[in-house]
């Protein structure tokens, strides 16, 4: 499979278990690496045989700037569901679901399941 990853997306969202960490919006680090089959775009130079990447960014920001999570585990289940949705995208990395980018960090990989 080949691979897009998008580093370094910064948001805001409620995330946190304590009082504090629930009353204001945080920054957060995310991390996505989409895996899909990029050869027929390669050869066609279309559109439409590629993942619409600028739209998984776009969502995906939507989603957390949205969201009110207790656990980052949570945060990047969700980011991961939403780019499981796009065509194309068999299976998804958030390498970076994290506040404070030098601090903790969950990783978890998620595959399209068969229908």
């Amino acid at each position: 499979m080949d691979r897009i990853a998008i580093r370094d997306l910064a948001a805001r969202c409620i995330v946190g278990i304590n009082d504090d960490e629930r009353r204001e919006k945080q920054d957060v680090v995310i991390g996505i690496v989409v895996h899909a089959d990029l050869r027929r775009a390669a050869k066609t130079d279309a559109f439409d045989d590629t993942v619409d990447y600028r739209a998984i960014k776009k969502r995906v920001l939507s989603l957390v700037e949205a969201s009110s999570f207790r656990l980052l585990e949570a945060l990047a289940e969700a980011i991961g569901r939403a780019c499981l949705e796009f065509r194309g995208v068999e299976q998804v990395e958030v390498p970076g679901a994290l506040r404070f980018a030098r601090s903790v960090a969950v990783e978890i990989t998620r595959r399209k399941e068969a229908p």
